[in-house]
């Protein structure tokens, strides 16, 4: 049985030669994840979440067969390597950091709401005050040192030192 036979070409594919793809996919796909590391996931920066969507569409064209199987794998594994490389790059630089990723950006400080920096973050206050409840488990707002607005887009709460 030929490889063309066993997973196809084009779109017109049998049920066991879209399995196979499908398979064969998930597997790979694993181990381009495992690659990528962990952050791809669990960081959950615009950055990660940019490989993450295009990973899945491009991998959903080898499934189908809208696109030729081996070079839609291969680009898959470029952009693999390609948020690999970026990443180490993002740990080893600071300021390439800041500029892939962002910063983070200070909501609330000191009792007061900063105004200005909620319109930079597009986020009004009662997405400060979830955040708060979230991430200390209050609405006593007098408990709270700062709230900030993560680079993963998460609103985290900074308790008062006791």
């Amino acid at each position: 049985m030929t490889l063309d036979t066993l997973i196809g070409s084009g779109t017109d594919l049998t049920v066991l030669q879209m399995t196979v793809r499908g398979i064969i996919v998930f597997i790979l796909a694993l181990g381009m994840l495992r690659i990528a590391g962990r952050r791809s996931f669990g960081v959950g920066t615009p950055f990660d979440h940019v490989v993450t969507i295009l990973l899945g569409a491009i991998l959903s064209k080898a499934v189908t067969g809208s696109s030729p199987f081996v070079p839609t794998l291969v680009a898959s594994g470029c952009l693999v390597l390609l948020h690999r490389g970026l990443a180490w790059v993002v740990f080893r630089f600071p300021r390439f950091s800041r500029l892939i990723e962002g910063d983070k950006i200070l909501l609330f400080s000191k009792g007061k709401f900063l105004i200005e920096n909620h319109r930079k973050a597009l986020v009004r206050k009662e997405d400060v005050y979830q955040g708060v409840r979230k991430t200390v488990q209050t609405e006593n707002m007098d408990m709270i040192d700062k709230v900030y607005m993560e680079r993963n887009g998460e609103v985290c709460a900074v308790k008062k030192a006791e």
